[in-house]
């Protein structure tokens, strides 16, 4: 599920909650817009035994970017088979998507910071959320969040 802090006019980050363990979360924050070219912003996945952040992910405005692949996703709430990937630019951030019986979608969000530097490493959580719904939810929170603020910049 999606939840979210909401300022007067601007979304101040994003929580995505797993349906089967609460715990396990990630949340999109600490955005800001440079330019009109790319937003950048921080991302963070927690579980039990994990904490990694990935600072200054950038999401460039002319390249295909989470927000389409999450809306394909929640447009498919039948399901799929195999696994469905996204990828940032930077490979800094990760998901896959799979789907299973009753209607859920486990979301994988793979976090490598320089993920071509010696001795890079990753982190990665997997949030289950109802394939319709909460689908839609989390990529309208995440539109907003990394392209409709308007007060932003850098």
């Amino acid at each position: 599920m999606s939840t979210h802090e909401v300022g007067l006019t601007e979304l101040t980050e994003v929580v995505v909650r797993s349906q089967d363990n609460p715990a396990v979360r990630v949340r999109f924050c600490d955005r800001f817009r440079p330019d009109d070219d790319c937003v950048h912003y921080a991302i963070e996945a927690c579980a039990p035994g994990l904490n990694a952040r990935v600072d200054e992910v950038v999401a460039w405005i002319w390249e295909a970017d989470l927000v389409p692949f999450l809306e394909e996703l929640a447009r498919d709430f039948r399901g799929w088979d195999g696994e469905r990937v996204w990828q940032n630019s930077d490979h800094d951030l990760t998901v896959t998507a799979v789907f299973r019986a009753g209607g859920h979608v486990g979301l994988t969000w793979t976090l490598q910071p320089w993920p071509t530097a010696a001795g890079g490493r990753a982190g990665y959580v997997t949030t289950w959320l109802e394939a319709g719904e909460q689908m839609s939810i989390l990529a309208a929170d995440l539109r907003h969040f990394l392209h409709e603020n308007g007060s932003d910049r850098g």
